[in-house]
């Protein structure tokens, strides 16, 4: 059984950095991980993704520069640090497992954590 938990939101103020993470348990060396957030009464949206073999990232345009997706496969976690925080990025942050490593769409992620909350102050 695949089990993934995230953790490291909280309160930051504009312009600061928080790291998340994301422990996984289960059958999951097959799968590249990614991030997500969504905002209240807005979509899911895709932040970054990495594979779990050769540490391949790609990003989406709104966070490129500002997030670093990283993972450590002898602890079988991957972290978002998010640096330069800006009050948009409020939202609960989720990791997923995916086959599909260039996937933006979350309806490609087979599993998926319970998110933590991200909230930035101005």
């Amino acid at each position: 059984q695949v089990q993934l938990v995230e953790s490291g939101g909280g309160l930051v103020q504009a312009g600061g950095s928080l790291r998340l993470s994301c422990s996984a348990s289960g059958r999951t060396f097959n799968y590249a991980v990614g991030w997500f957030r969504q905002a209240p009464g807005k979509e899911r949206d895709f932040l970054a993704a990495i594979t779990r073999t050769d540490g391949l990232t790609h990003y989406a345009d709104s966070v490129k520069g500002r997030f670093t997706i990283s993972r450590d496969n002898a602890k079988n976690t991957v972290y978002l640090q998010m640096d330069n925080l800006k009050p948009e990025d409020t939202a609960v942050y989720y990791c997923a497992l995916t086959t599909s490593f260039r996937a933006v769409n979350p309806s490609v992620y087979l599993y998926w954590g319970q998110g933590t909350p991200v909230t930035v102050s101005s």
